[in-house]
């Protein structure tokens, strides 16, 4: 008796004969289906083989798990999905991806998933927790493209996965002292390291005591704080990159704020906690925000601030070098937006301009650029 290369071949109690090998990921394979006879297994057998070869091979049966188990073992087995994107995807299953997740991996092809999307985008749902699913179900199926569970990615739409946010809102200079002077005292720290010092709500409140040095006039970033959605956990956590591990230096101006923050309102390990003593919640500065801003009239959000800082650090020449240490960003795209949102107010510039050409104002511009005629 001859034994076999690859796989090997058994006869059934019912007299046909099943097919099986060990696959690429180390697991004995079945073959889907039992054959008459030993001579159609063993020519399953050898095009199976043939296709791991050429890197073609799919694994049938994992093909045919259902979307929705598939995709929540991804989401518990991932090392790089955290918390917040966790549960923010199995809440988007549940109402955005329902009629997915009973089908096989193997039947969400190209035509599926844009009948999906577009059924979507016609129902209730926002953009955002759209763009947020069709992202979730590209990485799943990478995943099991990677698995050898499909042959192709199916999501090919391009832009689905961008939400289209819009431009963000820049506050002015009065604006921001507005909010300071209106939001209850016990959170004007946190509007001015957002506006002035570009930092996160989840980086403002995972502050503590020591990070804050009014001797050199410095804020370290050290961590993230996370507070999940639908449940009260919270947690630290390490910014993205090592970029994100940042000092940033204050203005000189904000220090008369910081050292009363410190002095009347921190806690003993934590700069910001509530008046119980705890560490201080997202949602507690969002609804103090969320009153100073109705009371000023100014349309912006929180995380607007971040951006507003950013910007008026451009505006005073910053590099793209500087923008990127003060954001924590490890790569440039970021930190480009806001040298562009200062390239734009040239338009503002020119109108300065005629407004100055209007008055004839010639007396109050350097000599050198006065034109004699």
């Amino acid at each position: 008796m001859v034994r076999r290369r690859f796989g090997k071949v058994r006869k059934l109690p019912s007299g046909r004969h099943q097919a099986s090998f060990i696959g690429p990921n180390g697991q004995r394979q079945n073959a889907p289906n039992t054959f008459r006879t030993k001579t159609d297994a063993d020519k399953w057998l050898v095009k199976v083989e043939a296709d791991i070869s050429r890197g073609t091979w799919l694994d049938e049966q994992l093909g045919l798990s259902l979307f929705g188990e598939y995709a929540s073992d991804y989401l518990t087995d991932n090392p790089d999905v955290g918390a917040r994107w966790e549960e923010t995807c199995r809440r988007n299953m549940r109402l955005h991806m329902t009629e997915l997740l009973d089908k096989p991996l193997i039947a969400i092809t190209g035509p599926v998933v844009r009948r999906w999307h577009a059924k979507a985008l016609a129902g209730k749902g926002g953009k955002t927790s759209i763009a947020q699913s069709y992202r979730f179900l590209r990485a799943v199926m990478n995943q099991a493209k990677r698995d050898n569970a499909i042959p192709v990615n199916p999501c090919t739409i391009k832009g689905a996965g961008s939400d289209g946010s819009k431009e963000r809102n820049v506050a002015t200079v009065t604006q921001v002292a507005d909010l300071v002077d209106k939001i209850t005292p016990r959170y004007r720290a946190a509007v001015l390291l957002a506006a002035w010092c570009g930092l996160r709500r989840g980086e403002i409140i995972g502050l503590a005591v020591v990070d804050l040095s009014l001797e050199t006039n410095e804020v370290h970033v050290r961590r993230n704080r996370v507070e999940l959605l639908e449940s009260d956990d919270a947690f630290d956590k390490d910014p993205k990159t090592d970029a994100g591990k940042r000092p940033v230096s204050i203005p000189p101006h904000l220090r008369p704020y910081l050292v009363e923050h410190k002095e009347k309102w921190a806690g003993k390990t934590w700069l910001f906690v509530g008046r119980d003593g705890e560490r201080m919640r997202g949602n507690a500065i969002y609804q103090a925000f969320v009153r100073a801003r109705n009371k000023v009239g100014v349309d912006v959000t929180f995380h607007d601030l971040r951006h507003t800082g950013q910007t008026l650090a451009a505006s005073t020449g910053a590099t793209l070098a500087d923008l990127k240490k003060r954001l924590g960003h490890s790569s440039s795209a970021a930190a480009m937006r806001y040298m562009h949102a200062v390239d734009g107010r040239d338009k503002e510039v020119a109108a300065e301009l005629s407004k100055l050409a209007a008055r004839g104002d010639a007396a109050s511009l350097p000599r050198a650029i006065v034109v004699q005629h």
